[in-house]
This record gives structure tokens, sequence and C-alpha cells, in this order.
């Protein structure tokens, strides 16, 4: 029990500082370091992030930090639907070692593409999507499936998603697509908690509502402080806070799963698809442009 206050000591504050859900921290260390199956792990990851999440968001509004209402209003519809898809059809059909090595593999291309798009400094960033078109609101709902069906198999995905569709496609300013990617978790979480609730076949195990008693008061705190601590962060050290993680992650799951060519091919190929869905994200950001109404 102890050992999962500390990690959600630290996941918490993640959560509430980057764009990074508590549950991307929590999953990795629960089925990588704990060994326990990544169902449990994902359940626990909505649990928490349900009140971690919704602490730092409440702190975000509570603050008038800003947000991109398009997205949240878009996204989090597309990603309410793609988690009860991960959940019920997607999450079934991996065992627990392609579960574990298709996560990290995902993070581990967000990090790259996260480095890629801040290669240059100065490049002009906006505060909101300005007079959103059909297609903007077709690109937030499309890839807020996508982000949900990853929320559904591994506990957190939407953030990523729709963090990089932010400032990728739309220019958005990290610091806007930080809290913005928090708020669309903490609403996800609460979907998929309440869909294993309420609806799914498999009751959520005890050992998942034990760690989850002792870990509620650490996120309850954790959150809110790591939105405070990151409000006065620049763009680059959240970008480098966040690509250390992602790369511990990775290195670790090598060193702690069997080697199989199987697996490596299976983090080749997330890693690959990974690129491919932040690319076409850079993709739509050039069409945007083209466009008429472009942002200005």
């Amino acid at each position: 029990g102890w050992m999962m206050s500390v990690t959600m000591a630290f996941g918490s504050f993640s959560a509430g500082s980057t764009s990074e859900g508590g549950g991307a921290i929590a999953f990795p260390v629960m089925t990588l370091l704990f060994d326990l199956e990544p169902s449990l792990a994902r359940d626990f990851s909505f649990m928490i992030q349900s009140v971690g999440m919704t602490a730092a968001a409440a702190t975000i509004f509570r603050r008038g930090i800003r947000v991109e209402r398009s997205a949240l209003v878009f996204a989090s519809g597309g990603g309410a639907v793609g988690v009860i898809l991960g959940i019920e059809l997607v999450a079934p059909l991996l065992n627990p070692a392609s579960t574990k090595i298709f996560f990290v593999s995902l993070w581990l291309s967000f990090g790259v593409a996260l480095m890629w798009m801040n290669r240059s400094r100065d490049r002009q960033v906006f505060e909101r999507i300005h007079s959103p078109r059909a297609l903007d609101r077709a690109a937030l709902l499309g890839f807020g499936l996508v982000g949900g069906v990853v929320s559904g198999i591994t506990g957190s995905g939407l953030d990523i998603v729709t963090f990089s569709l932010l400032t990728l496609a739309f220019t958005i300013d990290e610091k806007v697509a930080t809290p913005t990617s928090v708020v669309l978790m903490a609403a996800n979480a609460l979907v998929g908690f309440g869909w294993r609730m309420a609806a799914s076949a498999e009751p959520i195990a005890a050992e998942t509502w034990n760690y989850w008693w002792v870990c509620v008061p650490v996120v309850v705190v954790g959150a809110p402080l790591g939105v405070r601590f990151i409000a006065d962060r620049s763009s680059f050290f959240v970008v480098v806070l966040l690509c250390s993680v992602v790369t511990v992650q990775f290195v670790g799951a090598l060193l702690v799963l069997p080697p199989s060519p199987r697996l490596y091919f299976l983090a080749v190929a997330t890693f690959g698809s990974g690129l491919v869905l932040y690319s076409s994200m850079a993709a739509l950001g050039l069409i945007r442009l083209r466009l008429p109404r472009a942002q200005a």
C-alpha cells in the first residue's frame, strides 16, 4: 500500500503539471514493477484519476487558467465513446505483455513527436482555435475517439492524443494545451470508472479498491500542487519533463519484460503507428493553414 501511495504522489503531481495523466505513471509501475494485471492497473488509473485529475481540473477552473473550450466539447465526446469501445472490444484482445509494450511504445512515439514539434523555440502559437470549422470539429471528435480507445486499454490516452492534436494541428500553446488535456482526462476517467462500475460484466477487483482507498488522500493534494507548480514554468520545461518520463518507462519495460520477437515487433509497430498518428496531425495543421479563415 505505501509503495502505491509514493507512486501516486509522483503520479498525481505529474497529472496536474503535464499532459501525462496520473494513470500514465500508475499503469507502468503497477504492471512492470508490481507485475499486476493490466486490466487491474487500468481500472485503478480510471479510479484514481477520477479523484486526482478532477481535483486538478477544479483548480484550473478556479484559478481561471486558460483552456481550449472547443476541444473540451468535441474531444470529450469522441473520448467517451472511445473509452467504452477500448474497455469492451479492444483490451480483451491483448495479453498482459502486449498491453504493457503497447503502452510504453505509444508513449515513446509521443515523446519523439513532442521533441520534434518543439524543435523551433520561437514558433508561432495560439491560445485558442479561432472560429472552428467542420474539419476542426471532425478532427477533435475523431482523434478524441482514438484517444478514448487507448484510455480503455491502459487507463490514459485521451490526454496525450488531444494534447498532440492541439499543439501539432492547431498550433496551440502548450501552456493552454496542458490544462485542456488535464480537464479532458478527468472527464474521460469518470466515464471509464462509471462504465466499469455500472455496465461492465466483470466487476472491479477488490485489490483495486484497496489501492484506491490508500491513494485518494495523496492525489487530492498532489494534483492541485502540480497545477500550481507548472503555472510558472516554461513550455520547454514541460517538454523536457515529459520526454524524460516516457524514455525511462520504455527502457524499464525492455529490461523487465521477457524478450520475444513478437513483443519487439509490436513495439516497433506501435511506435511506428504512433509516429504516423502524430504526423497526420501535423499534416492536418498544414492543411488548415492553406484553408480560408486560417488562424490569425
